[in-house]
């Protein structure tokens, strides 16, 4: 987090951090089970006691009730979920894709030439002879088939053998 930006509630990073210390979280499992303020981390020096249940208050995982006592706040993990953003509806060739890997070939011909081709451009240069086992290491950043991959594009006619099969090269209409 930048110097002047501030947060509206609690956020992830301040909650998993407070759950990743063994003194919070201990303390955040005793107050969620119902112990009342002089039982929770009684075990610890009053140093590291405090630390745990600021640590818990400042991220919104307990908070003071009217009595002052500590309990666990009812509606922190909802509205955790609920700064997430909702996930957009893919367009275009994003919807076959995942992480920037073909998640699935399209069915429509037009959209599987378009999504291939789209991939020819990005893996090989107009005018770049590769050998097979180059071809396959640039196709495998996008599947792990990869011979599935090359058909396919030598199918639609976007990736060229040369006559002897020693070559591959991208096909360019002129």
């Amino acid at each position: 987090m930048t110097a002047g930006t501030r947060l509206s509630g609690p956020h992830w990073r301040r909650v998993v951090a407070t759950l990743a210390n063994n003194d919070a979280r201990t303390a955040y499992a005793q107050i969620v089970l119902g112990a009342k303020l002089p039982d929770v981390a009684a075990d610890l020096n009053d140093r590291r006691r405090n630390r745990a249940i600021a640590a818990l208050l400042e991220s919104g995982l307990v908070e003071r009730n009217a009595g002052n006592e500590l309990e666990a706040s009812e509606a922190i993990f909802r509205n955790l979920l609920m700064q997430q953003p909702r996930r957009q509806a893919q367009t275009g060739l994003a919807r076959f894709m995942r992480l920037g890997r073909i998640e699935r070939y399209p069915a429509n011909m037009d959209e599987r030439r378009e999504l291939l081709a789209w991939i020819v451009s990005q893996a090989i240069e107009p005018g770049e002879y590769l050998t097979e086992k180059q071809v396959n290491q640039r196709l495998l950043s996008y599947t792990d088939d990869v011979v599935l991959l090359r058909r396919y594009m030598i199918d639609f006619g976007l990736l060229e053998r040369t006559p002897s099969g020693s070559a591959y090269s991208r096909h360019d209409e002129t």
